[in-house]
């Protein structure tokens, strides 16, 4: 029997809600309490290929829908998500684990994309350019490239969903969303708001199954013409090629290993508080999450001493409990990583000062962790650890710590802690990420894009740049 809380799990296909009866499921699984929430069914090849055919039919109706209008169902869409926020907070936390104020920003959030990308619809402009010959007319026309395979983790089930969505809708794109089959409730809300919003039949399906097989089914449909992923690199790279294979556009957001350089003209206390919430958030389970705090000599001890503390006295336990400021990891998988990640930094020579262990044997709870003195050559300095682990090194010249910085293949996020405005332009200009942090770690906002380079992918989500991406160019040119 599935929690009070939660709510029953379906697919939606073609316009259609499917429940779990008669069909092949998969638990979901409470990460706090281990205890089984619901059933989740799980959609068959005809599943899918119902939905690709649906957003196929679908395009050409919900392209032809002018923009404002386009914008008033997401808008539409967003009041509701704000109407249910709180109920659905529960069903995050309960599938996700991460603390209930947490869960509630996170919905919060979802509301905004919606709510901004309503009005950037309108703003999809095309130009005229001076023809070359008299009476001519030359014009660029933008317009939505087409159905949309989208796939979202679980980190952020709910913002996830609700950025993808958002841009592609606001586009003209009919979307098909495979979320991640660990959190399912908070995506499906997002998609009964949107239905409940007035979303025409077909313009959405959600569907959920083994993701390797979704995957290579959907991004295979001649229909489909744009995907938007965000995931590991090592799956990104298959998505690719698989789009590769079709010519179809890419959206990758992979991923990280953020750096923060901390100078020695802050006040290491202060940074290192800040530093602590912001390493915690979510567990760490974070893309942008800060983990290699590059530290100047001069700081290095009081920043380390600061830190531990401040990670050490965080109140960890189940997200729905009042006062809890991490929950447990989402699956076990997080906690084995920990394990073998934080025993090898201290074999390679780090020191642990707090943490780098498990808390209790119910749920996936792992104590925040810090090791001082990480040598490049440990395994979590050049893999993401993707969980509440944190890194310090030292560095004397700030070329030495930016070198440091740009090391590793990834280039998501980067920050850094400086008052000196020579320092913060050699970041600024130096630093090989797609989004920087100078003295704070908030970079993504629904106006703004977010997006990385090199291993961390590449297309950007928000801004502007994100509704770019699910518009094609078209050039006419009248004699």
């Amino acid at each position: 029997m599935g929690a009070p809380d939660y709510p029953a799990l379906q697919l939606l296909v073609a316009g259609e809600w499917i429940d779990a009866s008669a069909r092949e499921t998969l638990a979901v699984v409470n990460p706090a309490t281990d205890q089984t929430l619901g059933a989740l069914p799980m959609a068959t090849a005809d599943d899918l290929d119902r939905a690709v055919e649906a957003a196929a039919g679908a395009f050409k109706a919900w392209r032809a829908i002018n923009a404002l209008e386009r914008g008033a169902v997401l808008k539409r869409a967003a009041a509701i998500i704000r109407a249910n926020l709180d109920r659905d907070a529960v069903t995050l936390t309960l599938e996700q684990g991460k603390p209930l104020a947490q869960a509630r920003v996170e919905l919060a959030s979802s509301a905004d994309w919606f709510e901004w990308y309503a009005e950037e619809a309108r703003r999809s402009y095309g130009r005229v350019i001076p023809a070359r010959l008299p009476g001519g007319r030359v014009e660029v026309v933008r317009e939505p490239v087409g159905p949309v395979a989208a796939f979202a983790p679980w980190n952020f089930p709910a913002s996830q969903m609700a950025r993808k969505l958002a841009a592609a809708l606001a586009a003209g794109c009919p979307v098909i969303a495979k979320p991640a089959e660990e959190t399912p409730g908070a995506a499906l809300a997002i998609a009964r708001a949107l239905v409940e919003a007035g979303l025409p039949k077909g313009a959405l399906s959600v569907v959920f199954g083994v993701p390797s097989e979704v995957s290579a089914r959907l991004i295979a449909a001649p229909a489909i013409r744009k995907v938007s992923f965000t995931g590991s690199t090592a799956v990104g790279r298959l998505i690719a090629g698989q789009a590769a294979a079709g010519l179809k556009r890419v959206t990758l957001e992979l991923g990280g290993h953020a750096p923060v350089i901390v100078f020695d003209d802050v006040d290491p206390e202060a940074a290192a508080r800040a530093c602590a919430v912001a390493k915690l958030r979510n567990a760490g389970q974070v893309c942008t999450s800060p983990t290699r705090f590059l530290v100047q000599d001069k700081i290095h001890d009081r920043f380390v001493d600061a830190l531990g503390r401040a990670m050490a006295a965080t109140t960890v336990g189940d997200g729905l409990d009042p006062g809890v400021e991490m929950g447990p990891l989402a699956n076990p998988r997080r906690i084995e990583a920990m394990r073998v990640l934080a025993a090898d930094a201290v074999a390679a020579g780090g020191r642990l000062l707090t943490g780098g262990e498990r808390i209790g044997n119910v749920g996936n709870f792992w104590a925040p962790t810090l090791i001082a003195d990480a040598p490049p050559q440990a395994r979590v300095m050049n893999e993401e650890p993707f969980g509440p682990l944190a890194l310090t090194h030292r560095f004397t010249e700030p070329e030495a710590a930016l070198a440091e910085a740009n090391r590793l293949p990834y280039g998501l996020a980067a920050y850094a802690f400086t008052r000196d405005a020579a320092r913060a332009q050699l970041v600024r200009g130096g630093i090989e990420s797609g989004l920087v942090g100078l003295n704070t770690f908030s970079v993504t906002w629904p106006e703004t894009p977010f997006g990385g380079v090199k291993d961390s992918g590449y297309g950007s989500e928000g801004g502007s740049e994100g509704l770019e991406a699910y518009l094609v160019t078209k050039l006419v040119s009248e004699a």
